[in-house]
């Protein structure tokens, strides 16, 4: 197993974890149980990513793909589309 990234916070860590296993990367999300504990603990570093040696190098590029999102144009939404939302990520 490697450690790939340190994501930001719990949110984040999760999201990127499911994207991975959409992907078909099995992931692991370490440290989320250690949350509880902010006041006796650091307040970085406490959340990794993990994943199998053979899928680092994949999961990396998914992750920095994702950082290299941006959103789309703004466009006023259609009515009679409820999908259509302005901010959408284009990754």
């Amino acid at each position: 197993m490697q450690r790939i990234h340190e994501p930001a916070g719990l949110g984040e860590g999760e999201l990127l974890v499911a994207m991975l296993g959409s992907e078909g990367i099995s992931a692991h999300l370490l440290g989320q149980h250690l949350l509880g504990a902010l006041g006796e603990l650091p307040a970085s570093g406490l959340l990794a990513i993990l994943v199998a040696d053979e899928d680092a190098s994949r999961a990396r590029a998914l992750i920095a793909a994702y950082n290299a999102a941006e959103p789309l144009p703004a466009e006023p939404p259609v009515a009679d589309d409820p999908g259509s939302r302005p901010g959408v990520l284009l990754c």
